[in-house]
């Protein structure tokens, strides 16, 4: 009688605290109950100056970088920024190797059928650098025609000119690079005889490199608008990021962080 004494009594015990002895009800990470962010991975090419970038000390800084920084801080989350292949980037967010892609990222109907994306918060466009004093007489699209012309792999330029059969079968050689860095390299070698980049990022290049290159007032494709992407179903974490963002813009923060890399006001208003 004894054992089958303790025995009850046990189970008892145990039922008692697994109710929470009806003292406090169970802890929940947020007021909703939605589990807390503790740490996001965010995936970016680090050579995307100025999105995200190394400086001399190793480090990943960025337009993009301290806007996520600052949307981490607000989630309450670590932030972690992952060097990733920019042309794998979809399988890079869907393997859960990284959670978010934040790195000047164009919205095309492409990437939505395989990444979920926030409202677009800064406008882009492709325009054509050429070497500083030779812009061999391009004032158009067309005018690329019989040019060896380069461009990142797997950026929006890459999937405009593949799809434009007409545009790049004109060009006298299309090359693709992992990284600007080593396109613009190749433009200043003479590799290439024009460059098709975003002009955000290029301008930025080309700022740092002294009177080397010139941007030429030619869009190739239409405008886009950059987009913060995440997995398809991961509505919960795009809803959260989308959130802390529009506070940033409604308190200002984030066309701060416009003004100091920029020097303008470049974030896109709401419709």
């Amino acid at each position: 009688m004894r054992k089958i004494f303790m025995a009850v009594l046990l189970l008892v015990t145990m039922v008692f605290a697994g109710c929470g002895g009806g003292d406090e009800p169970a802890k929940k990470d947020g007021e909703d109950g939605s589990k807390k962010l503790e740490k996001i991975t965010i995936g970016l090419d680090d050579e995307y100056a100025p999105m995200g970038f190394k400086n001399e000390q190793n480090e990943i800084i960025g337009f993009d970088v301290d806007l996520a920084k600052e949307a981490a801080k607000r989630l309450g989350s670590e932030v972690e920024f992952k060097a990733i292949d920019w042309n794998s980037k979809e399988a890079e967010l869907k393997s859960g190797r990284i959670d978010i892609i934040w790195n000047g990222l164009d919205i095309t109907p492409e990437r939505q059928q395989n990444m979920l994306f926030s409202d677009p918060y800064m406008d882009n466009r492709q325009i054509v650098f050429v070497k500083n004093g030779n812009d061999q007489g391009i004032t158009a699209e067309a005018d690329l025609a019989g040019k060896a012309v380069g461009t990142q792999a797997g950026s929006t330029a890459e999937t405009y000119i593949d799809s434009t059969e007409e545009l790049k079968n004109s060009f006298s050689e299309f090359k693709t690079y992992g990284d600007y860095v080593s396109a613009f390299m190749d433009l200043e070698n003479g590799r290439i005889d024009a460059l098709v980049c975003d002009e955000i990022v290029g301008r930025y290049a080309m700022s740092k490199q002294g009177d080397k290159f010139q941007a030429l007032e030619v869009t190739v494709g239409p405008v886009t608008e950059f987009g913060i992407a995440f997995r398809k179903d991961d509505t919960e974490l795009r809803d959260k990021v989308q959130g802390v963002f529009d506070e940033m813009v409604k308190d200002g923060a984030a066309q701060k962080i416009s003004q100091e890399w920029f020097g303008a006001d470049l974030i896109k208003a709401k419709k």
